[in-house]
């Protein structure tokens, strides 16, 4: 698809510039103006579904519609409703308590629009890592500008061609381009920049960003773990374990990048597993519900690391058929016996490549998770409260789904996020509201200052009022 050259740097700038200006000297958006906002959102998605879809596929090489439609599509429309419906509520002043030395008096909190957000987001859910964001931005009165990434050249320029006819571009705009036109958009003044992507890049956008004092919100990714306890049923496990791993073809960021499974069921769970990816991908080069790696860097990357992997001796299963690598497919792939320095145990696989780690005791399973950064995620499988608490308390992650994968990011309900390297604070639903919103305290005084009453200058009933007050 020829879209629009890359936004220059000059362009972007007029766009903050108008974006900027109209937060400082307009008033705040109202709650009708919101709702029109993530209306003509949800307009602009369920209009062009189809060619949203295609162009996805596009960039990717080959990916299925119906995945598009229910890993992206379907969650973003969720968390319009979800927002339109409670907007109303997230938008009302919450009081709050007055101690008595300052009645009579009131206090509120108002939630205000913080001004313009950025949002960076990445090529692997293009769709939902842009417009999830954004979805949250509006809901709190933002204007937004997104810088889409240059991996997904046929989604990025789509996307800037429908935010254009949907939106003022006062009221949210789409800057393209590479590496250069993000480290600029980075560092722009915004009042708040969303980057999701790699932790390595991560690092760079807060350092520029640090430069104007911007907040800034990072959803990165790293080595999330599923543990299996003893008692779970093994092709239980491997089914959800399979989807989770090989839905998108491993390019998640809180796919299990690695599961820690009883020594004595390793392998079965290993051969559970390809049981299950040949099951749900009876073929591979040519299925169009499999997914290709985005660029022949990823492919050669993962291809290298398997490779090196059989060098040391790892036992490798693996799930293809011949013209993987005309297509930029890698199939299903477990591996396990892995040496402590491999690849694919020290960086984020980012693919369909999942390593087995057997452990002794439960404790030697949370030993491994906390010898490393923490992650985005966490799965944890037993049908012991007992063992999902222990699990819970002994190792933290970003977000946690217990006895399945991945669905803890689809619950509008709850925050997502990371934690340390694997990121930096949360949104959906009202957390996100409230991320992108200045929690503004107000304290209205009564008919009377009775604080004021007692001086300056300081007397003797000052100074019976501050030791009676110490001492409550």
């Amino acid at each position: 698809m020829k879209g629009p050259p890359p936004t220059s740097d000059t362009e972007a700038q007029r766009v903050f510039d108008l974006q900027h200006a109209a937060s400082r000297h307009q008033a705040a958006p109202d709650l009708a103006t919101r709702l029109d906002r993530l209306g003509r959102l949800a307009h602009l998605i369920t209009g062009h579904e189809a060619a949203l879809a295609r162009a996805i596929s596009a960039d990717f090489g080959v990916r299925s519609r119906t995945e598009t439609q229910l890993l992206e599509i379907v969650p973003t429309l969720s968390a319009i409703r979800y927002a339109r419906r409670r907007l109303a509520g997230w938008m009302k002043p919450e009081r709050r308590r007055v101690d008595i030395m300052f009645q009579p008096a009131k206090a509120w909190v108002r939630r205000e629009p913080l001004g313009v957000v950025g949002i960076i987001s990445p090529w692997n859910y293009p769709l939902l890592l842009a417009l999830s964001p954004l979805v949250d931005a509006l809901a709190a009165g933002n204007r937004a500008m997104l810088k889409p990434s240059e991996l997904t050249p046929n989604f990025s320029n789509l996307l800037s061609s429908l935010i254009a006819g949907t939106f003022a571009e006062t009221e949210v705009a789409v800057v393209v381009g590479g590496i250069d036109t993000a480290q600029a958009f980075s560092s722009l003044p915004f009042d708040h920049l969303v980057f999701t992507g790699s932790t390595a890049v991560g690092r760079k956008v807060m350092q520029a960003a640090a430069v104007n004092l911007t907040p800034v919100t990072l959803e990165l990714g790293g080595k999330s773990p599923a543990v299996i306890c003893p008692d779970y049923p093994l092709e239980k496990a491997a089914r959800s374990i399979a989807f989770g791993k090989f839905v998108n073809a491993g390019q998640t960021c809180i796919a299990p990048d690695y599961v820690l499974v009883p020594k004595a069921s390793a392998h079965a769970f290993a051969q559970a597993v390809m049981t299950q990816a040949r099951r749900d991908y009876p073929r591979i080069a040519d299925n169009a519900d499999y997914t290709s790696m985005i660029t022949q860097r990823h492919y050669d990357r993962l291809a290298q690391a398997i490779e090196a992997a059989r060098a040391s001796g790892a036992t490798v299963l693996t799930h293809e058929d011949a013209g993987v690598a005309a297509a930029r497919k890698i199939g299903p792939t477990v591996v396990l016996d892995l040496p402590a320095t491999s690849i694919l145990l020290t960086e984020e696989i980012f693919g369909p490549v999942l390593p087995i780690v057997a452990y002794d005791s439960l404790k030697d399973a949370l030993d491994f998770i906390n010898a490393r950064d923490r992650p985005l995620a966490l799965y944890a499988f037993t049908h012991n409260e007992q063992q999902h608490r222990r699990l819970l308390d002994g190792a933290t992650s970003g977000g946690v789904t217990l006895n399945g994968t991945l669905l803890h990011i689809a619950q509008e309900s709850l925050p997502f996020g990371g934690v340390g390297p694997s990121g930096i604070g949360a949104y959906h639903g009202y957390e996100g509201f409230c991320r992108f919103s200045h929690a503004r305290g107000v304290h209205q005084i009564g008919a009377f200052n009775a604080f004021e009453r007692i001086g300056p200058p300081w007397g003797l009933l000052a100074s019976v009022l501050a030791r009676l007050l110490s001492r409550r």
